[in-house]
């Protein structure tokens, strides 16, 4: 054993121990510092940065403000606010160092949402939903909305059509909330009182037209007297009507109007 120590003895002050130790210590010594370094350049260890207060500022000068600072950022997402200025900062992750007292490291994003004043919404299908329905539905989902009468003999009260910028919308598209929606309703309008017209002295053609004007009346031809061909019933003219006309008639809504015409040149039949 005494012998062992001795030998033990000999080696730890030999010169090749020594040198061995001194590479070891070296070694360590830049594996360490070197570590330290690298970990530095990689983590901005020990570096901090204050973070600005962002919020009331539009997101177009983001990049201005972080300037000089080694932050970046990004934005989330965008959050409804039609009274705030499209693009307005409203809240930041992390938030101000002014405010929490905390700094962080340069490269840190800082992470933002931003007001938008435009939002889709799905358009709801009203046909044949009652007009009082249809209102509340839009009213809900924050659409403006006209109303236009159609005369109708069936679906009294109920939408026909809805339009949305001149055209006919399907239920399910997607459009800016605060849109204008324009619904057709039908009405059944029987029994409404409207002046008659006199119809004598015109064509079957013009006296047609004249009838289309009217709230839900309907057109009817009786006799054509002498009208042989089409031509013939191009040129026929209106002698006599029903209802028969006189000085401020009126006639209700919903029903019809009979005419009689005749070729001219053919005798009015008695």
């Amino acid at each position: 054993m005494k012998e062992f120590f001795k030998k033990l003895g000999n080696f730890i002050w030999s010169k090749a121990f020594g040198i061995n130790f001194a590479v070891l210590i070296i070694v360590y010594l830049g594996l360490y510092f070197g570590l330290q370094a690298w970990l530095k350049s990689t983590t901005n260890h020990g570096e901090e940065v204050a973070v600005p207060n962002m919020v009331g500022k539009n997101s177009n000068n983001a990049k201005s403000m972080l300037n000089g600072t080694g932050l970046e950022y990004e934005v989330l997402d965008s959050i409804y606010k039609p009274d705030v200025v499209a693009g307005t900062i409203l809240a930041q992750d992390p938030k101000a160092t002014a405010i929490t007292g905390v700094k962080v490291k340069e490269g840190r994003r800082i992470r933002l949402r931003v007001s938008k004043r435009t939002m889709l919404v799905e358009m709801p299908n009203l046909v044949d939903k009652s007009q009082r329905f249809a209102e509340g539905v839009l009213r809900n989902r924050e659409f403006r909305y006209t109303l236009e009468y159609k005369p109708t003999k069936e679906a009294d009260g109920a939408v026909l059509e809805q339009w949305y910028k001149g055209k006919k919308i399907e239920g399910g598209q997607k459009i800016p909330i605060g849109s204008k929606i324009k619904l057709i309703v039908g009405r059944n309008e029987v029994g409404i009182l409207q002046d008659l017209p006199n119809l004598s002295g015109m064509s079957i053609v013009q006296a047609q037209k004249e009838v289309e004007r009217m709230i839900n009346m309907e057109f009817l031809l009786g006799v054509c007297q002498g009208c042989e061909t089409p031509e013939d019933s191009t040129s026929a003219i209106v002698f006599t009507q029903s209802p028969e006309w006189t000085e401020g008639a009126t006639v209700e809504s919903g029903g019809s109007i009979v005419i009689m015409a005749r070729v001219p040149g053919e005798e009015i039949p008695e």
